[in-house]
């Protein structure tokens, strides 16, 4: 993919996991952590991409820590779920002080701090250029929030997915662990899940690989990344 001086994509799913939030926090949410994401996020907006963004609770809470622990996995990942209604509202507080027009859409209902998922709604809110934050994942256990990034980016129409992870890309190992990791610039859906990489869950990748939806993913701490994904540079992995 060559870079554009224009966006190669008018509407996106971010994901982000919960760990983004934390900084150098060990635990729960950095302010400044969440106004640098916010702070890129909105220099994408401001190219006239519409953006969908679905977050993960890992800093807070996770579902299948709670599990391991000998809780049930149901309450545990519900604990999970409710973990990431509160990071999306610490991401709308960010994005609001940087001046963007957000909506944040919760797949468990709580009307106090977020609209239910309507997917008509959730459209108008994109075509009106407003951030929509999606939280609660699908609103179901036994669903990670990458199954519930592919498929409201399905919903939506999105044209890629952008995973925001901590690595620059799709190793063979984990880079932080192995020295020997080999980095997959392109890897096809099928590798993904054959080679067992921990990328998406297989049912997220199954959906994408059923409908043909792109997966990007790239490091968020490096700045631009988003930006540069978006005018088309050929940054991370992409799994097509």
């Amino acid at each position: 993919m060559m870079a554009q001086d224009k966006p190669v994509f008018e509407r996106i799913l971010l994901k982000l996991s919960g760990e983004s939030l934390l900084g150098k926090s060990s635990f729960g949410i950095n302010v400044e952590a969440a106004k640098s994401i916010a702070t890129q996020i909105k220099d994408i907006h401001n190219l006239g991409v519409q953006i969908a963004i679905m977050i993960g609770g890992g800093n807070i809470f996770r579902g299948i820590r709670g599990t391991e622990a000998g809780m049930d996995r149901a309450s545990a990942d519900y604990m999970g779920l409710l973990s990431t209604v509160i990071n999306g509202i610490a991401l709308q507080d960010a994005l609001e002080k940087e001046g963007v027009f957000t909506r944040h859409i919760s797949a468990i209902e709580v009307k106090a701090v977020a609209e239910p998922f309507v997917r008509r709604r959730v459209l108008r809110h994109l075509e009106k250029n407003r951030i929509v934050i999606f939280s609660a994942g699908i609103g179901s256990p036994y669903f990670t929030t990458d199954t519930a990034a592919a498929l409201r980016a399905l919903e939506i129409k999105a044209q890629v997915i952008l995973k925001a992870t901590k690595v620059d890309g799709v190793y063979s190992a984990d880079p932080l662990k192995d020295k020997n990791a080999k980095k997959f610039e392109s890897i096809k859906y099928l590798d993904v899940i054959k080679k067992g990489l921990r990328v998406m869950d297989t049912t997220a990748i199954s959906l994408c690989k059923e409908n043909n939806l792109p997966i990007i993913v790239l490091n968020l701490k490096k700045k631009n990344n988003i930006k540069k994904a978006v005018l088309g540079y050929d940054i991370g992995t992409k799994i097509y």
